[in-house]
């Protein structure tokens, strides 16, 4: 229980920033999973998020400054990082993001079907998890 009353404060800090920049209904919907740090690697820890896009739904240009791993679980979404092809993903299936990826597209492939997917950052504690290009 006592993890639980640390992670609240420590996501609603977190995610303060993106919750800010919801500004529609076709906005992304991010809820933290967890936060651990990585004793093993000092200075870094690992951060589990799900986004939900609603039908139509996309998330602005940005980038994480850690590496990002993603797995589908509902819908379908196209990712894109600058310089590199687009993608579009099912159920299953996955994508990465390192530190010095531009997210350039990040949407949900149907504008009738919501779409959700889960994200392992592993990045450095204390840093912003989202910063807008």
């Amino acid at each position: 229980m006592s993890f639980l009353r640390s992670l609240v404060p420590a996501a609603a800090i977190t995610f303060g920033a993106l919750a800010a920049t919801v500004v529609n209904a076709a906005d992304p919907v991010v809820t933290p999973v967890m936060t651990k740090p990585l004793p093993e690697f000092p200075g870094k820890e690992v951060l589990v998020i799900t986004v939900e896009f609603p039908p139509g739904g996309a998330d602005p240009v940005h980038r994480h400054d850690a590496h990002g791993f993603i797995y589908v679980l509902e819908g379908s979404i196209v990712m894109q990082v600058k310089g590199g092809p687009a993608v579009t993903l099912k159920p299953g299936e996955t994508f990465y993001e390192g530190p010095n990826d531009i997210h350039t597209v990040g949407k949900n492939a149907s504008n009738t079907e919501p779409a959700k997917f889960l994200v392992f950052l592993v990045k450095d504690s204390g840093k912003p998890v989202l910063m807008l290009e």
